[in-house]
């Protein structure tokens, strides 16, 4: 399963069914799941911690030290869960004394020369398309889609099943269920075709549309438009996780279209 050509340290820890194809390199403190493919010239430094059935195409570096100038050394680590697909050229750097790991979750796709940096958090089942950069201790939820070229400002925030259009600067946190799109970046609407792919129901989309509605097109005063939904509309695991998303926000969430500078 593991090329003559590759190396491998022999502290790192491989599961036997494990394929290492030529001219990759693994180092010391390395973890490897079951039925996980290492594509040629990929890798991978220590402190990663892979899971099972992950897919590493060629060029890939996994667990770089952070592009961080106050990174001293310390021991930290890069997770990732099972069933990705990582493709070529992708780079993810291991965490620093702030978080101590990067942890990407579990059936994501991260394309080709995208770059995940230090201490960064990714859900589940997220998708960021070609030269995505994600800058250090961003957060991510669940079934987020970037698509290409997104950049993402160092700690900004992106809720569950949003989406991101291409080429945009994410410099604001970005609120769960959106499309967020334009420059300056702002709310384009919901992204209901997301929604519907993985089972929201039209009731449970209509409620985030009027909600959405009142924050980001009828009140241009994003506390009074809070307040309003708080009061107005009917508590529901949606509303209280919007809610509590842009109350939480200390980076100030995108503005939406036509309301002037980011609220």
């Amino acid at each position: 399963m593991i090329q003559p050509l590759s190396y491998i340290h022999p502290a790192a820890k491989i599961a036997q069914n494990v394929v290492i194809e030529p001219f990759s390199t693994i180092h010391e403190d390395v973890v490897i799941g079951e039925g996980t493919w290492i594509g040629s010239n990929v890798t991978i430094m220590n402190g990663a911690r892979i899971g099972k059935n992950v897919r590493i195409f060629p060029g890939a570096v996994i667990s770089g030290e952070p592009q961080d100038l106050k990174f001293d050394g310390e021991i930290t680590t890069t997770e990732i869960g099972d069933n990705c697909t990582i493709r070529e050229c992708v780079t993810i750097n291991r965490g620093t004394k702030d978080r101590y790991k990067t942890t990407i979750g579990k059936n994501c796709l991260i394309q080709a020369y995208s770059h995940i940096a230090h201490d960064c958090f990714v859900g589940d089942n997220c998708i960021f398309s070609n030269s995505s950069t994600l800058a250090g201790h961003i957060t991510v939820g669940d079934y987020v889609v970037l698509a290409g070229m997104v950049a993402v400002h160092q700690f900004c925030k992106i809720g569950s099943h949003a989406f991101v259009t291409g080429g945009t600067l994410v410099r604001k946190d970005v609120p769960p269920y959106i499309k967020a799109a334009r420059e300056p970046i702002t709310y384009a609407g919901i992204n209901s075709v997301g929604l519907r792919r993985r089972g929201y129901t039209n009731e449970q989309i209509t409620e985030i549309q009027n909600i959405y509605r009142v924050l980001f097109v009828k009140y241009s005063n994003l506390s009074k438009a809070l307040d309003i939904v708080e009061t107005e509309f009917e508590a529901t695991e949606i509303r209280d996780e919007i809610i509590g998303f842009v109350r939480s926000s200390n980076r100030g969430v995108v503005k939406g279209f036509g309301q002037g500078k980011s609220l």
